[in-house]
């Protein structure tokens, strides 16, 4: 009986653990100078999302790189944050982000555009589930500060149901409609 139970865990561990895609950013060889010579170790710095809205960074370090892959996942896991995206697919308004030098610009696309970014930024937007957007990095190339910028960008994010909730208002008060068909100064000429 126990061992049904510890397969039937083992298995939505397995499930958990699928649902996740992670991508390795950057892999940094670290050397620390001690009497006998030099240690060498490896800092990991993983992106792990569910391709739904959440996602989440971590670092790790360890003699050996699987190892250091294997904490930064672990890591990533436990700090993930959701951001809402717009039809699934893009995001839901312009948005900066900043953390040391590094300074990111995200814009939202129209269906098609793919993801228009380089390096950290596009697999964390990747990772998020993002699948048109116009990013731009600014400032430093720096790995760290870059995907840190940008989950400074997403954690600002907000969509307009949350928006309209703290205003008391409808979503329609909020968003401008422009599926009408006659853009405004047509339709004051018709009138």
């Amino acid at each position: 009986m126990a061992g049904r139970e510890d397969n039937r865990r083992r298995g939505r561990d397995e499930e958990k653990e699928n649902e996740f895609i992670d991508r390795l950013v950057h892999i940094n060889r670290v050397a620390k100078t001690v009497k006998g010579g030099r240690n060498m170790s490896f800092a990991a710095l993983v992106i792990v999302g569910d391709e739904k809205g959440r996602v989440g960074f971590g670092k790790g370090k360890a003699r050996e790189v699987p190892e250091a892959i294997r904490k930064a996942s672990e890591e990533a896991k436990k700090t993930m944050i959701r951001v809402p995206l717009r039809e699934g697919r893009t995001l839901h308004h312009d948005v900066r982000g900043r953390h040391g030098a590094g300074k990111i610009v995200m814009r939202a696309a129209p269906p098609g555009t793919g993801v228009i970014a380089g390096g950290p930024m596009r697999a964390v937007l990747e990772c998020l589930g993002v699948q048109d957007v116009v990013g731009k990095s600014l400032g430093t190339s720096n790995p760290y500060n870059m995907v840190r910028a940008t989950f400074d960008g997403l954690k600002s994010m907000e969509s307009p149901r949350t928006i309209a909730n703290k205003r008391g208002k409808k979503v329609g008060d909020i968003v401008a409609r422009r599926d009408d068909g006659a853009s405004a100064p047509e339709a004051i000429a018709e009138a």
